[in-house]
């Protein structure tokens, strides 16, 4: 749905009902938090909370060559790999430089779903329809009718099958199902992924099922809604990226410290050249952890400084005073000589200079059903 300028989803008038501090992410009206960031944050590391992410894009591409395609536009391997198969990677320019991070579902060779982040549906759309032209593949975006819901926590499980009647015990990460939900008989995708470091799930669906389901975990009384703040804070926590900050067009996933996802051993795609000649030659720069000896927050931007010299070594991505660890944190993108664990930096914050360490980016234990 659109507002004038700025859109609102299938589940946005639920919101509202609620009392939720609304505010406009990537194009849309979203829920930033409702009962508050930390209460959220704990719901979800402890109990089960649910975030509206019907924002986020969907992209379809069939066809006898879209798996070709697919490992074409993507960084990583999806040939080979099982039906019902969930892949993490990106897409990149043909420099290296991160157009997207993405979800790509497996339904079998000739079906994949694209899942794309809500602020690059139109750049993203764009390039995969330019790079479709010379494979024998369809491509729709169906990103406005079909809704998200993202149920998350330790007990999740339970609750898919208590509130919704959704049986996902057989599912383990980073798989999905396509079923039919029990309460209308309407058909469902269900996967075991999720943004936050812990167990769960997101139900993939038309706008009024997905109205259908929140109301019902609503009534069930087992579940908190959470809002874009700590959904924000809980993938921090656990390192995990978030496009626009540790992710950009300038910035390549071996800079994000994502190689993992990115399979040079692949015959081609477009920017593995880029790549292999980074990796060949080092990357100037890393994505790391901070941990700052001072109640200090350093947000976004913030100078990260060498302290023999003053030098300023590069800037903050994300940075918080980490929920669940109770400890002032950050991601920073630095020069690489600096990146080994241990190594004692400054972040300027404000006008005044703390002290820093450099740790690992996971600064809370991931607890996903393997």
């Amino acid at each position: 749905m659109n507002n004038g300028d700025i859109k609102t989803t299938c589940l946005h008038d639920c919101h509202t009902a609620l009392g939720a501090q609304m505010s406009p992410f990537a194009g849309f009206d979203m829920p930033i938090q409702y009962e508050g960031i930390a209460e959220e944050h704990l719901a979800v590391r402890n109990a089960c909370g649910i975030f509206d992410v019907s924002h986020m894009g969907e992209v379809t591409v069939t066809g006898p060559e879209a798996e070709k395609f697919v490992n074409h536009i993507f960084t990583n391997d999806v040939t080979n790999a099982p039906d019902f198969k969930i892949f993490y990677g990106m897409m990149l320019h043909a420099n290296g430089g991160t157009i997207d991070d993405l979800l790509v579902y497996k339904r079998c060779d000739n079906n994949f779903l694209l899942v794309i982040n809500a602020a690059n549906i139109d750049k993203d759309v764009a390039h995969i329809m330019e790079q479709a032209k010379n494979y024998d593949v369809e491509v729709k975006n169906i990103s406005d009718p079909t809704g998200e819901i993202a149920i998350q926590g330790p007990d999740s499980e339970k609750v898919m099958l208590e509130a919704l009647g959704l049986d996902c015990k057989d599912l383990v990460f980073y798989t999905f199902m396509e079923t039919t939900l029990p309460l209308n008989g309407a058909p469902v995708l269900v996967s075991r992924t999720g943004y936050t470091g812990e167990d769960g799930f997101e139900i993939y669906s038309d706008t009024a099922t997905t109205r259908l389901c929140w109301n019902k975990l609503m009534e069930s009384g087992l579940v908190k809604p959470c809002g874009l703040g700590c959904r924000d804070t809980l993938r921090f926590e656990v390192g995990l990226p978030l496009y626009g900050d540790e992710l950009t067009d300038e910035i390549t996933p071996l800079e994000a410290s994502l190689g993992i996802f990115v399979k040079l051993d692949k015959p081609e795609f477009i920017g593995r050249e880029a790549l292999a000649a980074q990796k060949e030659a080092g990357v100037s720069r890393k994505l790391v952890g901070l941990e700052i000896k001072d109640r200090a927050i350093a947000r976004h931007g913030a100078e990260v400084i060498l302290p023999a010299t003053g030098e300023v070594i590069g800037a903050v991505t994300t940075g918080y005073r980490g929920i669940s660890v109770d400890k002032s944190i950050a991601m920073a993108l630095i020069d690489s000589r600096y990146a080994a664990l241990g190594t004692e930096l400054q972040v300027k914050v404000r006008r005044k200079v703390f002290p820093a360490v450099v740790t690992a980016k996971k600064f809370y234990k991931k607890s996903y059903k393997k």
